[in-house]
């Protein structure tokens, strides 16, 4: 593993443990050369994804701009880490498990949107907000109105 500080190629692992539920390894390395210290992720790829966006187009799948996006509608949320951790690598074990390796971006916005619907309302609407690309208040109205319990009596 190369050293984010001084870019040498001789870096030593220090301690490695189980992360997120264990379905990654943390490991801490030490750069002999420079003394930084930093920590690397090692998780498990069943499959390398593509994503086909709408217009056609393909590109890599990234966890990192999945967690990005997930994390910003999570923003100040009383969320753990931990459960935001778990639910990334949920989903990305879910992506993976799909039997394809291309898979549309629309598909993996239905999933984080169901995923973060059961953690967090909040979250799921502001993730909402860019998914659907609302334009207007009025969207906002209309999206949180069906998410709201239908009740008995209607008032006039």
């Amino acid at each position: 593993m190369r050293c984010p500080f001084c870019g040498s190629i001789d870096t030593q692992v220090k301690d490695s443990r189980p992360a997120e539920d264990h379905v990654a390894i943390r490991r801490r390395r030490l750069c002999p050369s420079c003394g930084g210290r930093f920590t690397t992720y090692e998780r498990v790829q069943l499959r390398d994804l593509t994503v086909v966006k709408k217009n056609g187009r393909r590109e890599e799948f990234d966890r990192a701009k999945l967690e990005r996006s997930i994390r910003i509608a999570l923003r100040k949320r009383p969320i753990e880490p931990e459960r935001i951790d778990q639910m990334i690598s949920g989903i990305v074990r879910r992506l993976e498990s799909l039997g394809e390796s291309d898979v549309k971006s629309e598909t993996i916005g239905a999933i984080v949107m169901e995923a973060l619907s059961r953690i967090d309302t909040v979250a799921y609407v502001r993730f909402a907000s860019v998914y659907k690309n609302f334009q207007a208040a009025d969207d906002f109205e209309e999206f949180v109105s069906e998410l709201r319990p239908a009740s008995g009596a209607e008032e006039d």
